[in-house]
């Protein structure tokens, strides 16, 4: 990230806007880009900026700022298209040095592509979808109006410079849009990493039973179909099978047999996010719903998996490993890009292949509190924060 605005700030000096305009449909005070917007606007408004925050709907936002009501009257299906020319007419009446839009919206100087390409979810979508759903995932009105409104966000006159969370995503826009790549910039997540050391083991396995032999997975995130929880429910299933099967058959071995079962694991899965109670078919998963007291969920656990068919970069992962947990997830997640395979995690090529996940959960439960602890710092909302608003700075500059 140093390295692509050091020459960008070479050609010119650093600008130091005033006025500001974020962009976010729903502002909520809870929630990872949320944290990220708020301490974004702590850092501003210490420096003396004007905040003005353009959303549909907001509860408890920060103080300090000026809220603009953006009234949409519209269905599911055109929604954020409605709310994108609504805001677009909103900031006519307004002067700003910068905008900067965390929403698929008509003109901004900085947008943030937190949500990724949305036509690449619908085609992870069909790719891993039954044969017979295929045909049917993305054709209707509402994926049409998003994928024509992210084709606007990406046409170099309607938007000055967008910030990705992972190379994966860069890479995508690359692919898929006439976008100039000087003009991407890679703004890896934060995390409240104080607040992840802060876990307390014992207290938080005995809340949910889980016994000191218990080899505890940990499931955080909302959004089951595109999180992958399925797959990894069905790897517990699986282990648990061929356990059984090995448990079988070491019964029917000789004193003399040179290879008996392995002994086996007692693996539960802690699964945390809102929605509704997954299907639980054992006594192996337990569904916690949301926590606030999240960070005593990761301390609880001994290995982190979270398997989507397609995440720009899962916030949680940064979470896990910021915590101290190994993390097996998949390489459609830009944020696999912090796995070093082997050290503190592993990186699957498919989701869905249940055999590899359940391969995978066995090796790191035989090196149980090994994972090397990556640099915390790498981590941090701070770093997330400054490095933003060296783009919006750029960006004002440009601008003036």
């Amino acid at each position: 990230m140093e390295n692509e605005l050091a020459s960008a700030n070479q050609r010119s000096p650093v600008w130091c806007f005033v006025k500001l305009a974020l962009i976010r449909r729903k502002f909520a005070a809870t929630g990872g880009a949320e944290l990220y917007l708020q301490r974004l606007i702590r850092a501003l408004s210490e420096e003396g900026h004007e905040i003005h925050l353009f959303a549909e709907q907001w509860s408890d936002a920060p103080e300090g700022i000026v809220t603009h009501s953006v009234s949409v009257q519209a269905g599911r299906a055109r929604r954020g298209l409605a709310f994108a020319e609504a805001v677009d007419e909103a900031l006519r009446s307004h002067v700003f040095d910068c905008v900067f839009s965390l929403e698929r919206t008509l003109r901004q100087d900085v947008y943030r592509a937190g949500d990724g390409v949305h036509r690449v979810w619908i085609q992870r979508r069909r790719e891993f979808a039954p044969w017979w759903r295929r045909f049917f995932i993305g054709w209707s009105a509402f994926h049409r109006h998003m994928q024509a409104l992210e084709a606007r966000v990406f046409q170099p006159e309607s938007t000055g410079r967008v910030i990705v969370n992972s190379e994966m995503v860069r890479q995508e826009i690359l692919d898929h849009f006439a976008f100039p790549k000087d003009r991407i910039h890679l703004v890896r997540n934060g995390v409240d990493v104080d607040r992840l050391q802060t876990g307390r083991r014992a207290e938080t396995r005995r809340r949910f039973g889980f016994k000191d032999e218990d080899l505890v997975l940990l499931f955080v995130g909302s959004g089951w179909e595109r999180k992958g929880l399925r797959y990894a429910m069905k790897a517990v299933d699986h282990l648990g099978l061929r356990q059984s099967v090995q448990s079988i058959q070491s019964e029917f071995q000789s004193e003399e047999d040179p290879a008996p079962g392995r002994s086996r694991l007692h693996v539960k899965l802690l699964i945390v996010g809102k929605g509704r109670s997954p299907y639980l078919t054992s006594d192996d998963y337990v569904f916690a719903g949301s926590m606030s007291d999240v960070e005593n969920a990761y301390a609880a656990a001994d290995l982190f998996v979270v398997l989507p068919i397609y995440d720009p970069s899962a916030n949680v992962v940064a979470e896990a490993l910021a915590a101290g947990l190994p993390v097996i997830t998949s390489a459609q997640n830009g944020a696999s890009e912090w796995i070093e395979e082997g050290v503190n995690g592993t990186v699957l090529p498919d989701p869905s292949d249940i055999r590899a996940v359940s391969e995978a959960i066995a090796d790191w439960s035989s090196r149980r509190f090994t994972a090397r602890r990556t640099d915390l710092d790498v981590f941090r909302l701070e770093r997330n924060v400054a490095e933003t608003l060296q783009v919006l700075e750029l960006a004002a500059f440009e601008r003036a």
